[in-house]
């Protein structure tokens, strides 16, 4: 059977009468922007983070500018950030005329190497991103402690991890500001674009609301420099606060299926991950030495799947001129490697089936195997 890598339309039919009903609310309602149901979503997503703020903003992206701006990154200072997350950060550090410092990942779980980040942290840079990847909580702890140390401001880029949690505290309650998407794929997902910053400092907050809405102190009065329009809208935020009471079971139905995975899927050429009690699943990542050939085959036996990142952020491009020289082996070998398969929490159990049958008929390299 034909197994889609996501199918929206199926969370979106699960929930159909209550999204309908709150996109009518709002709709009726004739205020579209910076109104009720936006303070409602911020409050009770800031509640069920565990922290005091939220500010809802356009999307994860620019979450993360503003968090930069906010902490008064400077033009020309350095951000240290990873290389393996899709761009998203470095896109942020760039716009605010800042520049990435680059540090490798681990290579069983492919986060921030804590070891090389501690050694950066020594550089003293303006900031540093920790991203949670494929809904693995980072390193935060021990990050945290030393950038405190040191005076150095930590982001938590939360956007492939909403609800996951380590001794009780979940992603975004760590670091100084944490930023999160609710592009429609993530496990809190929007409609369309979404985002949110989330503090317990009541000095950021107060600067990410005026940022988010041109650097206004009050209607008309720029106060704050830098400021720019990036606000999430009634709609999304209604429609975010009627999926947010589900996201707890879809976050364990990501896991139900990955465990299956993990239990079911035996094949000598492939890495698999691991699935920690602090994981939620976002993506069910695997690692293969022949991805291209292993992507074929899954194509042709009707599963879906992606590559999430084939590009390491420095070897995009538009900026590698600028990062002549830098090399990070375990980023880049697992961009040639990874392999994403179908986990989203509608997936049927044939599906989960179907996958698992599909990835073990691949067929063994003859060589030296992965």
């Amino acid at each position: 059977m034909p197994v889609p890598f996501n199918d929206l339309r199926r969370a979106f039919v699960r929930q159909q009468p209550a999204l309908e009903a709150a996109a009518l609310d709002v709709l009726r309602g004739g205020w579209y922007v910076m109104g009720e149901h936006g303070r409602n979503f911020e409050r009770a997503f800031a509640q069920w983070c565990g922290v005091a703020d939220c500010v809802g903003v356009a999307n994860g992206t620019d979450a993360l500018q503003l968090a930069l701006t906010a902490l008064n990154v400077e033009p020309g200072s350095r951000v240290v950030c990873v290389a393996n997350a899709g761009s998203y950060a470095p896109t942020a550090i760039f716009a605010t005329s800042a520049l990435p410092r680059f540090v490798d990942v681990d290579d069983q779980r492919l986060l921030i190497n804590v070891d090389e980040a501690l050694v950066a942290l020594e550089e003293r840079p303006a900031a540093i991103i920790v991203t949670h990847l494929y809904g693995r909580l980072a390193p935060i702890e021990q990050i945290c402690a030393h950038a405190a140390r040191l005076g150095i401001p930590v982001i938590e880029d939360c956007a492939q991890a909403h609800g996951a949690s380590r001794g009780g505290r979940k992603a975004g309650s760590f670091g100084a500001i944490s930023c999160f998407s609710f592009y429609p794929t993530k496990n809190l997902g929007a409609l369309g674009d979404g985002g949110a910053c989330l503090t317990s400092n009541p000095n950021l907050a107060a600067r990410l609301r005026a940022l988010r809405q041109y650097g206004w102190t009050e209607k008309y009065r720029i106060g704050v420099a830098s400021g720019r329009n990036s606000r999430l809208d009634e709609l999304q935020a209604a429609l975010l606060l009627c999926r947010l009471p589900q996201l707890h079971a879809n976050n364990l139905r990501r896991r139900e299926i990955a465990a299956r995975y993990l239990a079911l899927i035996n094949h000598p050429d492939l890495r698999l991950p691991q699935l920690l009690d602090d994981d939620v699943a976002h993506l069910f990542v695997l690692r293969c030495k022949r991805r291209q050939q292993l992507l074929a085959h899954l194509r042709t036996c009707g599963v879906g799947c992606d590559v999430h990142y084939p590009i390491p952020d420095h070897r995009q491009p538009a900026w590698s001129s600028d990062l002549t020289g830098l090399s990070m082996p375990v980023t880049e070998a697992a961009a040639d490697e990874v392999l994403s398969l179908p986990c989203f929490p509608e997936l049927e159990e044939a599906e989960v089936d179907a996958v698992i049958a599909a990835v073990n008929a691949f067929p063994v390299d003859a060589g030296e195997g992965a």
